[in-house]
C-alpha cells in the first residue's frame, strides 16, 4: 500500500504508525520540512533503559522462578538449619500432596513450628499460597508469630477482640490473609465462626495442639465438644489442612478415628464397631518418636531413653495416701463403667418399648 501522497509538489499526505503501533495520518506541506528529520534504520531495541530498574526487574523474575531450580528455595532464603526429618517431611510427605489433608504426629522437640513455617514459606514462593490461617492455644499463638517473623521472614497478624470490631469490613477473616487466632477464641464464639463460614476459602490452614479437637464415644453415642466442630468447619473452609499433635492416639481406637474423621469424613466417620472399623491412617499421617530423629552426620537428635523401675521407702503419710487413691480409682472407675453399661441398657430398653408400641395389634399372616 502506498505510504504517501502528493497533491502537489507543495503538499504529501502520509499514512504511518504510531508508538502504540495505531495507524495515523498527517497532510505535511513545505513549510514542515524544517522540523522534520531523517530516521536512521536501527536496532528493534536500545539500552538507554534505567539499568537499576532493569535489575529489580530481572531479580524479581528470577525470585519468581526460583523454586524450578532450587526445589529447596524456602530452606535457603530462611534462617533455619534444618534437620533431615524436617526436609522429608515438607518436602516428601506434604508438598506433593494438592490438595493436602495431613496429621504431623512428630514426638515433642521435633520442630513442628519450623515444619509448618517451611511449608508455608515454599507455597507462598510457588504461588500457591496467599491466606494461611493458624490455629493454636492461646498460650503459644505469640511464639508462633514471632518464630515465622524471625525464621521465615513471615508477618502474621494475631486475632484480637479489638481487630474484629475495628475490621472495615467486620471480617478480619475477610480483611487478613495471614492471621493468627487462639483456639478457644473461635470454638466458643459462634459469631466469629459465622465469620469464618462468609470469608473467603483458606489457601492453607495449620490447627496446632490439634489433638484438643477431640470427641468420644460414651454410651455408645458420640459426644462431640466445641473444639472438634471448630475442626470441621475449619475443614470445610480450606484447600489444605494440616493437624500438628505430638499425641495423636489416647488409647482409643474410635476416638482415634473420630479424630483422622477431621481429614477424611467419608473414611473414618460413621459408627464405630470394635474389630470391624479399624483403618489404616498411614498415607494421612507421619509420626517419628524421638529415637528415629537423627542429625545429617547419623547422630540420634536425643539421647538415648533408658527406663528403669526403682524402688523406695513410703512414710507412712504417703503410704496412707497412695492406698487411698488406690482405692478411689478402683472403686469409683469400677462404678462409673457399671453406671455407663446400665444407661445403655436402659436406652436400649427404652427404643425396644417404643417400638413395640408403634407396631399394629392386628396383624395377620401374610397369605
Amino acid at each position: 500500500m502506498k505510504t504517501a501522497e502528493w497533491f502537489s509538489d507543495q503538499c504529501v499526505q502520509v499514512l504511518y504508525l504510531d508508538d502504540r503501533g495505531t495507524a495515523q495520518q498527517a497532510i505535511l506541506y513545505r513549510d514542515d520540512e524544517a522540523r522534520l528529520e531523517v530516521e536512521e534504520k536501527a536496532a528493534p531495541w536500545s539500552f538507554d533503559a534505567d539499568g537499576d530498574l532493569l535489575r529489580l526487574a530481572s531479580e524479581a523474575y528470577r525470585i519468581h522462578l526460583a523454586w524450578l531450580f532450587d526445589p529447596y528455595v524456602a530452606i535457603t532464603t530462611s534462617t533455619i538449619d534444618p534437620l533431615p526429618h524436617q526436609i522429608s517431611a515438607v518436602y516428601e510427605e506434604m508438598l506433593p500432596r494438592q490438595p493436602m489433608r495431613f496429621l504431623l504426629a512428630d514426638d515433642p522437640g521435633a520442630g513442628k513450628t519450623i515444619m509448618a513455617g517451611l511449608l508455608i514459606k515454599e507455597l507462598i514462593i510457588r504461588g500457591d499460597l496467599q491466606r494461611c490461617l493458624i490455629v493454636a492455644p492461646g498460650s503459644i499463638t505469640e511464639q508462633w508469630q514471632d518464630e515465622l517473623h524471625e525464621k521465615f521472614d513471615l508477618d502474621f497478624d494475631l486475632l484480637t477482640r479489638d481487630m474484629i470490631e475495628a475490621s472495615r469490613t467486620a471480617n478480619p477473616f475477610e480483611q487478613k490473609n495471614l492471621l493468627i487466632a487462639r483456639l478457644d477464641q473461635l470454638s466458643r464464639n459462634d459469631d466469629v465462626q459465622e465469620k469464618i463460614r462468609s470469608a473467603q476459602e483458606w489457601d492453607l490452614i495449620v490447627c496446632d495442639e490439634a489433638h484438643r479437637m477431640s470427641a468420644h464415644y460414651l454410651g455408645g453415642e458420640v459426644k462431640f465438644t466445641k473444639r472438634y466442630r471448630l475442626g470441621q468447619l475449619l475443614g470445610e473452609r480450606c484447600r489444605n489442612l494440616l493437624l500438628m499433635t505430638a499425641t495423636p492416639h489416647n488409647g482409643h481406637e474410635e476416638d482415634f478415628q473420630l479424630f483422622m474423621a477431621l481429614l477424611d469424613g467419608d473414611r473414618f466417620e460413621g459408627r464405630f464397631r470394635d474389630g470391624i472399623h479399624v483403618s489404616d491412617a498411614s498415607d494421612l499421617m507421619r509420626r517419628l518418636i524421638k529415637e528415629d530423629l537423627y542429625t545429617f552426620d547419623g547422630r540420634k537428635l536425643f539421647p538415648e531413653r533408658r527406663s528403669h523401675t526403682v524402688s523406695y521407702p513410703l512414710s507412712d503419710a504417703e503410704a496412707s495416701l497412695y492406698h487411698q487413691v488406690t482405692e478411689y480409682v478402683r472403686t469409683e472407675m469400677n462404678r462409673a463403667e457399671r453406671f455407663a453399661d446400665k444407661e445403655q441398657q436402659r436406652r436400649i430398653n427404652v427404643h425396644a418399648r417404643s417400638l413395640s408400641r408403634s407396631q399394629p395389634t392386628d396383624m395377620t399372616p401374610e397369605s
